[in-house]
């Protein structure tokens, strides 16, 4: 009797491990062709279900995020519109029962960045104590935003003289970031406050605020005239709604080769973004759909330029002038302002 009792409920663990206690990890998995999790956009790669347990399937769908893939001859297509970490799902009926089970994959870039140079146009002065954090054209004006607690301002330059035509100040407990000029508003970045600032173009007058939502802090801005792009020092570039400054969405930033993180300074220009890297002396031409890095512009020597000083510090601000077809650059606590054609090596 000892024996049957044992056997018995060896039994009822067998059985109750592929019924409606066990979890759908546990009967199912998604198996990829060579086991990769790294794809490029647009590739077409093998997919199967692990049948763990060899449970009676009735069908399975298969999900990129929450968009249905079609699979021919065993194989699905990776084509999404923004690339990144994505949520592959998978959506099993077997007794009557659907479950849903997920593995995370990437999808990159598919060709490497184009190496991309500069050759300057003019030379222009520009405000050696500005810690500059954004810098935009607005209507033929150069708006500019500067850093560091106590030394944070919005002002309006004249970019040929570098003279300050107006300014406010930052309360000191706040430090400046980025900007970006829609619809005669100017939208102002704090760096960990979690604050943001909204000011009449003209007058410069403070209009309203707001705070970040799922984004870690505020860096860079820039819009498409219709909507605002912001980087906050992740991989990330989140969509804000100009009405009411909430996050609709984000892209990812990638090469082909892996999700980059180093998004600061922001410029929107013809789908394109362009972003200055953070600590580095150079640029990137960012898809502003997808979020594939398709360039890489190499502003290294263009600090040699400047006055040498002990508070020198890194390339940063990028502003496009329409009128000009061409490109404004600077840094922090740099005395000079950089007009540049941007030219593929």
């Amino acid at each position: 009797m000892r024996f049957l009792s044992v056997l018995f409920s060896s039994l009822f663990l067998i059985i109750t491990s592929c019924g409606s206690t066990a979890k759908p990890s546990d009967l199912f998995g998604i198996h990829l062709e060579g086991n990769k999790k790294d794809f490029s956009k647009g590739s077409t790669v093998g997919i199967a279900l692990n049948n763990k347990k060899g449970v009676k399937v009735s069908k399975v769908s298969y999900f990129l995020e929450d968009e249905a893939l079609q699979v021919s001859n065993g194989k699905i297509t990776l084509n999404p519109e923004r690339l990144g970490s994505k949520m592959l799902k998978a959506r099993i009926i077997y007794d009557d029962k659907e479950v849903e089970i997920t593995k995370s994959i990437k999808v990159l870039a598919e060709k490497p960045p184009s190496i991309y140079t500069y050759e300057v146009i003019n030379t222009y002065p520009h405000d050696i104590n500005a810690f500059t954090q954004g810098l935009e054209f607005y209507n033929g004006v150069l708006y500019e935003s500067t850093g560091i607690k106590g030394e944070s301002s919005l002002r309006k330059v004249d970019f040929e003289t570098g003279k300050i035509l107006q300014q406010i100040d930052l309360d000191a407990t706040l430090f400046g970031e980025g900007l970006t000029v829609l619809d005669n508003k100017v939208y102002l970045l704090t760096w960990q406050s979690g604050l943001g600032f909204v000011y009449n173009a003209d007058s410069l007058e403070k209009t309203g605020s707001f705070t970040y939502g799922n984004s870690k802090e505020g860096w860079g801005l820039c819009n498409n005239g219709k909507e605002l792009f912001k980087s906050d020092g992740s991989e990330k570039i989140w969509l804000l709604n100009p009405e009411n400054l909430s996050e609709t969405g984000y892209f990812t930033t990638v090469t082909n080769k892996s999700v980059f993180n180093k998004t600061n300074e922001l410029e929107y220009v013809d789908g394109k973004i362009y972003a200055n890297v953070w600590q580095k002396p150079s640029m990137m031409i960012i898809d502003a759909k997808s979020g594939a890095i398709e360039g890489v512009i190499n502003f290294s020597g263009l600090k040699n330029r400047v006055k040498q000083h002990s508070k020198l510090d890194v390339l940063n601000g990028v502003a496009y002038h329409p009128e000009r077809g061409t490109f404004f650059v600077t840094g922090k606590r740099w005395n000079k302002l950089f007009e540049v054609k941007i030219k593929k090596k």
